[in-house]
């Protein structure tokens, strides 16, 4: 068959073998043990291959902003004051600078969907959000990007909010998502989100109960909601930290009850490390919630970055796989299989969680590979393994270099 490019000595998860894979038009027209092809050839010499990483749960518009803001305590309240008082000074050019950075950050450490919440209200406007629809234009050749717009200080206490919304909704935002633990009604703000994402058929994201507190919830009214709207599997709730807080039995049941409803869970270790538990002088909680385990009770779960130089966390550098290896620190595991695991969670289930139909590598799907510096995906986690090359669409989008180690010649005494 006429190719266009052909990958070489190609690892795959899940496949013993190595594999070559052929590219047309596009998208992956075989993948064999060996296709006889002159097109353009790219060896991957043995180095496994991720149809790109899936970030869910990020906030282009509001990183790379530390110089102009104070971080003293540490807390949520802290960053959300923090970051309300900047936004204010935002410009549409200076919200796609900062976040063009961040977003070509992503790229190179081998991010081809994302999902970034974008903030809008009266103070910020859409400011943001015409910023943000310009990246998605100017970089679709590298990242398909997922713009959720949500009410970050409020909704039903915050007037004004919801008509911007609505006319980000009419603008093409893509998802419509909720902070009720900011707002004096937060049950009157997940009610009013499923309303909007109904009235424009959207998937909803919810930043929800991040907290230490295991006595009360909103996971229930989400998922209450989510089953009387029919919104199950275009449902998903983000950080959750009360559920590191609660006892087995207690997240066991909430499990479930996000399985039935089919709500969506995505956990943000570097943030929710940073912020949580900074009452504690001694034994501080980790606020991380064990995603892995709510996977094998059947809930769709993935880990992501959340924020990036900002004072909700003061570092990055968009790197999913680093990500994850942190996640798999935290969460004590080091089990092949369990890594594995980890490296599901920043790619095929974060793209079920985002209802990707066309991810991964398979005939007919975008040709979207991302080269990896190593050879299975346990190590790839384990090591942090370094992003050598992308293509979307069979299209190069970066490339680089592995390291070389240049050792001295000693001369002979």
């Amino acid at each position: 068959m006429p190719l266009d490019l052909l990958f070489r000595n190609v690892r795959l998860a899940g496949r013993e073998s190595l594999c070559d894979i052929g590219v047309r038009a596009g998208r992956i027209a075989a993948i064999e043990p060996r296709i006889a092809s002159g097109a353009p050839t790219e060896d991957l010499g043995g180095r496994l291959a991720v149809p790109g990483f899936v970030e869910t749960h990020i906030h282009l518009d509001k990183s790379c902003i530390l110089d102009r803001c104070r971080s003293e305590q540490g807390t949520l309240a802290e960053a959300i004051a923090q970051v309300a008082a900047a936004k204010r000074d935002f410009t549409e050019e200076d919200v796609h600078a900062r976040a063009r950075r961040t977003l070509e950050k992503a790229i190179l450490q081998g991010t081809t969907r994302m999902r970034t919440h974008v903030e809008v209200d009266p103070r910020i406007g859409l400011k943001s959000f015409r910023a943000i629809r310009r990246l998605k234009h100017d970089h679709a050749f590298a990242i398909d990007l997922d713009i959720c717009v949500f009410p970050q200080e409020g909704l039903l206490n915050d007037p004004g909010t919801e008509e911007l919304l609505v006319q980000a909704c009419e603008a093409g935002a893509d998802t419509i998502g909720g902070c009720p633990y900011t707002d004096t009604d937060p049950h009157g703000q997940i009610a009013r989100i499923f309303a909007i994402a109904q009235r424009y058929d959207l998937d909803v994201d919810f930043h929800l109960d991040f907290d230490l507190d295991p006595g009360w919830t909103h996971l229930d009214e989400v998922c209450r909601l989510t089953d009387r709207h029919g919104w199950g599997g275009r449902v998903a709730i983000g950080h959750v930290t009360k559920l590191s807080a609660m006892p087995e039995a207690a997240r066991a049941a909430a499990a479930r009850r996000l399985a039935d409803a089919g709500v969506a869970l995505t956990v943000l270790p570097a943030t929710d490390l940073f912020l949580m538990g900074r009452g504690h002088d001694h034994d501080v909680p980790r606020g991380v919630t064990p995603a892995h385990r709510l996977a094998e009770q059947g809930v769709t779960c993935s880990i992501a970055t959340n924020n990036v130089l900002n004072p909700f966390t003061p570092f990055g550098d968009c790197s999913m796989v680093r990500i994850a290896n942190l996640y798999a620190n935290v969460a004590q595991l080091g089990r092949a299989a369990e890594l594995e695991r980890c490296l599901d969670m920043i790619t095929a289930a974060p793209a079920r969680l985002m209802n990707l139909p066309d991810y991964g590598i398979a005939v007919g799907n975008p040709a979207d590979l991302v080269v990896l510096d190593a050879r299975d995906p346990a190590g790839a986690v384990a090591e942090i393994a370094v992003p050598l090359g992308g293509w979307k669409r069979g299209r190069r989008t970066f490339t680089r270099a592995p390291a070389v180690l240049h050792r001295e010649a000693v001369a002979a005494e």
